[in-house]
C-alpha cells in the first residue's frame, strides 16, 4: 500500500551513490577503511573519544551492555543479577541484552506527555541495589539529564544511553547519546540517517572501547590496537593474532557500504535536523491543543524522529478508529515504539521486577500511535493532522 504521508522516506543523493560505487570499485566489502573513516567522524561530530560502528542500533545496545559486563573497572561493571532500570516503554532491543546478560531489569513507568521517564517514578525506584539506568530518549525527545544526575548523585549507579531515535538531540546544548558512560545509535532506513543496516556506540572511556572492539568480531584480538586495555600489549606478529580469541564475542561488523554511506550522510546531519526540527515547531503550533491527542512535550531540543500522538481519555474515540482514519487520510501509522514493553510474552524469560504500577505507559499502550516525520517540510500533513 502506497501512503501519501508514510513513515519514512530515503535523504539518498548521487553522493550516496557514489559512495556505494567507490566501495564497490575497491572490491574491498567487509569492515575496513570506510567504516573506520566513519567511526572518526561520528566520534569528532558528537563531540566524543571514540566510536564503534556495529551493523545495527540493536547491536550498538548489545555491544554497550557486554562492555559492562566484562570490564574490569569496579566502578562500571555489571555482574549477573544486578540491578537495571529502564523505561516501560521502548523498543526490544533496549531490553534483550540486560536480560541476555542475566541482568534483574525493573520496568519503571514514563511521564505521559514527555514519553521519557516519569522523574517522580524514576527517582522512587532507585534503592541501594540499583547499578545502571538505562536512558532511552524516545522518538527524538531527550530526557532531563539535570534531574537524572540529581537522581543518581552520590551513587554507585552507571548510566547508559539508548540514543538510537534521537540522534541530532541536544540538551543543555549538549547531544544525547553522550550524557553516560556509552550511548548507542541507529543508522537504520527510517532514522535521521541511513546507512541501510547500521548503528554506533560512543564511549569517552578507551577500555570499554577496547573490549567493544573485540567483542564486534569475534572476540578475537585482531581489531585491537598493540597496547590495548584487553590483553595488554599484543605480539608483532599477524599470523599469531589472527585467530587469538580473549572474549565471547559475537559477529557484529558493519559492511564497507555501510561505512561509506554514513560518511556522506552525517555530512547532511545538520541539515537532516534542522528540518525535521522545522516540522516539529510546525506540528507544536497546530496541534498544541488539540481536542483529540496530546502530542510529545519538547525537553531541550527534540530532533523529531517521529510525532506521536496519543488519544486523550475524554476523546471518545479508540485507537482503531483513528487509525483508520488516518489510514484514509493517507497516514502510515505504527503504536509507539513497543508500548508497554511488559505485556509481552517474552518477559517469561526475563528476570524482571515491574515498579509500582504502569498507568502511564498502560495508556500509551492503548491509546497511543505515531505518524512520521522527515526531513523536508511536511504542512500538508500537519494541517491533515490538525484537521482530524
Amino acid at each position: 500500500m502506497s501512503f501519501r504521508f508514510p513513515l519514512a522516506t530515503s535523504s539518498w543523493d548521487e553522493t550516496e551513490y557514489a559512495a556505494i560505487q567507490r566501495v564497490i570499485a575497491s572490491d574491498r566489502y567487509s569492515m575496513g577503511v570506510e567504516v573506520a573513516e566513519f567511526e572518526g567522524r561520528f566520534a569528532a561530530h558528537f563531540g566524543s573519544r571514540f566510536a564503534v560502528m556495529s551493523n545495527s542500533g540493536s547491536s550498538a545496545n548489545l555491544l554497550m551492555v557486554a562492555a559492562l559486563f566484562f570490564t574490569k573497572n569496579p566502578a562500571l561493571k555489571l555482574e549477573r543479577g544486578d540491578e537495571v532500570i529502564v523505561p516501560a516503554v521502548s523498543w526490544s532491543t533496549t531490553y534483550f541484552p540486560l536480560c541476555q546478560y542475566g541482568m534483574h531489569v525493573k520496568f519503571v513507568d514514563i511521564d505521559p506527555l514527555t514519553l521519557n521517564y516519569d522523574l517522580g517514578a524514576l527517582q522512587d525506584a532507585v534503592t541501594d541495589r540499583t547499578r545502571a539506568i538505562m536512558v532511552v530518549n524516545l522518538l527524538g525527545n531527550p530526557n532531563d539529564f539535570d534531574a537524572i544526575t540529581r537522581i543518581t548523585s552520590g551513587r554507585n549507579i552507571v548510566v547508559i544511553e539508548d540514543n538510537c531515535e534521537s540522534m541530532g538531540a541536544t540538551f543543555a546544548k549538549r547531544p544525547t547519546g553522550t550524557f553516560g558512560a556509552m550511548g548507542s545509535f541507529s543508522c537504520f532506513f527510517s532514522h535521521h540517517i541511513s546507512t541501510m543496516e547500521g548503528g554506533v556506540t560512543l564511549t569517552d572511556d578507551e577500555e570499554l572501547y577496547h573490549i567493544m572492539l573485540a567483542l564486534r568480531a569475534h572476540g578475537w584480538t585482531r581489531n585491537l590496537p598493540k597496547e590495548n586495555l584487553v590483553t595488554g600489549t599484543k605480539s608483532d606478529d599477524p599470523f599469531e593474532e589472527s585467530f587469538r580469541f580473549v572474549l565471547p564475542g559475537y559477529n557484529l561488523r558493519p559492511l564497507e557500504m555501510s561505512g561509506a554511506l554514513g560518511i556522506e550522510q552525517l555530512k547532511k546531519l545538520p541539515e537532516l535536523i534542522a528540518g525535521r526540527r522545522a516540522n516539529g515547531t510546525l506540528l507544536q503550533e497546530k496541534l498544541g491543543n488539540h481536542p483529540l491527542f496530546t502530542i510529545q512535550h519538547e525537553i531541550g531540543e527534540s530532533s523529531w524522529f517521529g510525532f506521536s500522538l496519543v488519544l486523550r481519555r475524554e476523546a471518545g474515540v479508540d485507537r482503531k478508529t483513528m487509525v483508520q482514519r488516518l489510514t484514509e487520510a493517507g497516514f502510515e501509522c505504527r503504536p509507539i515504539v513497543a508500548g508497554n514493553f511488559t505485556k509481552n510474552n517474552v518477559l517469561q524469560y526475563f528476570d524482571h521486577e515491574i515498579h509500582g504500577t504502569l498507568p502511564n505507559a498502560d495508556h500509551i499502550d492503548s491509546h497511543g500511535l505515531f505518524v512520521g516525520n522527515h526531513h523536508y517540510p511536511i504542512p500538508d500533513a500537519i494541517e491533515a493532522l490538525a484537521a482530524m
